[in-house]
């Protein structure tokens, strides 16, 4: 099949990838020419597992090219997927500005029947706006369909070829004709296509990651409390894990969750409450708790040091939201390094692959290090806040020389309690 993607950020490139994969003839369109470039070289502009293989080998086989023009890219496509940033506007809603000037254009353009399908992460109520937009300028039929991605940054490109669901919003036979014949190979094991209305597809991604985020924060606040009255979280997380009804994921307490999509999407969602005479209260509570859990290790570290931190070195490992991305967009680590940077602390940091995107945003305020040990040299004390798997083992006796005291502030549980206070003078996890 003929198909556009119409944006190469993170969820469109891995889109146009993966459905060039599986033999589409793919078009991805973007307005940056310098980056339509790298593309078209070979140049993946993110870091995402496994995304640079199939990249190169469907721009080699022909199969997934690039250009900068709307036009090209809808003359293309029978099916046009709309990948475009909704941002989070000063309200906590979704800014819709790109994807409405999208469709503004397409309906400047259409010439022949095509299927607009919204893949970018919108607010209920969106393919109205977009038919609607579209429509004022042009008689031709079109059908605008809601399609939300489950993609999980780290793991996109399995999720995409493997995914554990399809949405297709649409109430259009023709449109979903296309939709499943589009997705047909990547569903061969049985999984779901579910068929729904626009605002149900639009609404069903907004619920699952808010409740994701919810379960998050409800985990941390049981390591909270387990602090307080002498409980260890890791057991009851395996207690509760066990239950079928709960599950074992999304159970790990840490310093908050971050990244590009459930900070954003909860607060969408919660607006959007607002916007319908609605409030989340539950929504409210997992907001303001998890910007505090983000910086829960800074008061434990001033405390451990006496409430003096001047002159003190910290070194940090972690900088993206999760591991396996090179995606700063909310991570906890930025929270802590900025509070600490209040302090007058000195901070050295290592990540495998966000340290570039954290210097751009940072500039000189902190140092970065080759490597995990290096980041260590005469530090007063070491902060985790990514579970990159290469922190999991470390050499404890490299670390202890490295240091100037083994002081180890762990935001993601990462050590046996009983096993790392053998090897450290201080040890400091959630909720043990």
């Amino acid at each position: 099949m003929k198909v556009s993607v119409i944006g190469t950020g993170y969820v469109g490139l891995v889109t146009g990838t993966c459905l060039a994969e599986t033999g589409n003839e793919v078009v991805c369109v973007d307005i940056d020419q310098a980056k339509v470039d790298k593309m078209k070289n070979g140049v993946v502009p993110i870091y995402e597992p496994h995304l640079d293989v199939l990249f190169e080998r469907n721009i080699n086989a022909g199969r997934l090219q690039f250009s900068t023009s709307l036009e090209e890219g809808l003359d293309h496509g029978d099916i046009v997927f709309l990948a475009l940033p909704t941002p989070e506007d000063e309200d906590g809603s979704a800014d819709l500005k790109y994807i409405l000037g999208v469709a503004d254009n397409i309906g400047k353009l259409l010439t022949e029947y095509k299927v607009i399908v919204d893949k970018s992460t919108v607010p209920v109520g969106t393919s109205e706006k977009v038919r609607e937009a579209i429509a004022k300028h042009t008689s031709i039929d079109f059908d605008v369909v809601s399609n939300p991605e489950f993609l999980r940054e780290g793991f996109a490109v399995d999720d995409f070829l493997k995914p554990e669901r399809i949405v297709i919003g649409t109430e259009s036979e023709k449109a979903i004709n296309l939709m499943k014949k589009l997705y047909q190979p990547y569903v061969r094991s049985g999984n779901p296509i579910i068929v729904m209305d626009e605002k149900s597809a639009e609404l069903t991604k907004y619920a699952a990651n808010s409740f994701l985020a919810t379960k998050i924060t409800f985990m941390n606040e049981i390591a909270n409390f387990c602090e307080k009255v002498g409980a260890d979280v890791d057991k009851v997380r395996i207690g509760m894990g066990t239950d079928s009804r709960i599950g074992k994921r999304f159970l790990f307490p840490g310093i908050g969750y971050g990244g590009s999509c459930f900070p954003k999407d909860v607060k969408a969602l919660h607006k959007s409450g607002e916007d319908a005479g609605y409030k989340f209260k539950i929504l409210d509570a997992v907001i303001e708790t998890n910007a505090t859990q983000k910086t829960i290790l800074v008061p434990r570290i001033k405390n451990y040091f006496d409430n003096n931190l001047t002159g003190k070195k910290i070194a940090v490992w972690g900088l993206a939201f999760k591991p396996e991305t090179d995606d700063i967009r909310e991570a906890p680590a930025l929270e802590i390094i900025n509070e600490l940077l209040n302090e007058n602390v000195s901070i050295t940091a290592f990540d495998p692959e966000a340290m570039p995107n954290v210097e751009r945003k940072l500039g000189g305020k902190i140092s970065f290090a080759k490597d995990m040990y290096s980041a260590l040299e005469n530090a007063d004390a070491l902060v985790i806040c990514t579970e990159w798997s290469i922190f999991r083992t470390p050499n404890f006796e490299k670390l202890k020389s490295m240091m100037k005291d083994a002081v180890v502030f762990d935001g993601r549980n990462l050590y046996d309690i009983e096993e790392v206070s053998k090897e450290v003078t201080h040890y400091s996890s959630i909720g043990r």
